[in-house]
């Protein structure tokens, strides 16, 4: 290894000269030439496999051009070449395109909207495991859309989603047996869902918790669940959150804490100036100051560690 450092050496010293004396020599490749070549390259030969009927290759079309450049390969946005590809790799059994081709008619994206379609489609994908297809079919069942409404199918697929961990699906489960009344697998599966960290469902179940809704009544539980929410930034949640403080439900009564949670909520669209009204009338010119510096302080650190991320569809 040491008797190839002079080596290298003198071969990076000779080429510098010679570019030097010699400025109409062709120059190298640029990093960023070589990776545009090789990504046409890719794009080919995806291409290519893809008229020749291959699924993998066909979905990877339409996600590519449902995304245009958000997916970085620069090929133009186009709703009807992505739906095209999705339905050629749906038709050979690709789960995900059967998902996707779904997911577009039961929106109506880009094609008229058809929720007979959309339940097809999901069908077809549901049907071989696919999560995301088993929880909008049980959406489609339990609003009746393209389907007659039925309960019973729509907690068939809810469950079949939610037992393979979709935080969507055991929220919606859980909702679904809100509405059957039996209370006690609604908070299972809601607690399940809010255990994954959803900001909204972490509110759904700390507002049973705080109503006796379907479970016993218990405001610690509440707070524990409207605080995770309310961290967050879902204004509902910081709007309870205020209030317990307000109360002393479940923790102990400060209102400098509950204006904070008031004046967040506020931010976020929330009407609470008769809550803050009523605690400027029983709170010291100090503590409010206190309020408003810890809330500063909550959007701060919330601006901090909050990222830009350009989502793919």
């Amino acid at each position: 290894m040491k008797q190839a450092w002079p080596i290298l050496i003198l071969t990076a010293s000779l080429s510098a000269f010679s570019l030097a004396e010699d400025p109409n020599q062709p120059t190298s490749q640029t990093a960023e030439d070589k990776s545009a070549d090789i990504m046409v390259e890719y794009i080919g030969q995806r291409l290519k496999e893809a008229k020749a009927g291959n699924a993998g290759a066909q979905y990877w079309l339409g996600i590519t051009y449902a995304n245009g450049d958000c997916v970085g390969f620069g090929i133009p946005q186009d709703d009807k070449e992505a739906f095209k590809w999705y339905r050629k790799a749906a038709e050979q059994g690709h789960t995900e395109a059967q998902f996707k081709l779904g997911a577009i008619y039961a929106e109506g994206d880009s094609v008229p909207q058809n929720h007979k379609e959309a339940v097809k489609w999901y069908t077809e994908a549901a049907e071989q495991g696919n999560a995301f297809a088993q929880n909008n079919l049980g959406l489609m069942y339990a609003d009746g859309e393209g389907v007659p409404q039925d309960y019973k199918e729509a907690v068939k697929w809810y469950t079949k989603a939610a037992e393979q961990g979709l935080e969507s699906a055991q929220f919606n489960l859980g909702k679904m047996y809100a509405v059957l009344q039996d209370y006690k697998e609604a908070a299972k599966w809601l607690t399940r869902a809010a255990e994954q960290g959803e900001a909204f469902t972490q509110y759904e179940l700390g507002r049973m918790y705080a109503n006796g809704d379907g479970v016993p009544q218990d405001y610690k539980e509440a707070v524990k669940w409207h605080r995770k929410a309310a961290e967050q930034g879902l204004s509902w949640a910081q709007a309870n959150m205020g209030w317990m403080y307000a109360q002393g439900k479940g923790v102990i009564e400060d209102y400098v804490e509950a204006y904070k949670w008031f004046l967040l909520a506020g931010m976020n669209g929330q009407d609470v100036a008769d809550n803050k009204a009523w605690l400027n009338d029983h709170m010291t010119a100090s503590q409010i100051s206190e309020a408003q510096r810890l809330a500063k302080e909550y959007v701060d650190r919330r601006k901090r560690k909050s990222k830009r991320y350009r989502f793919c569809r």
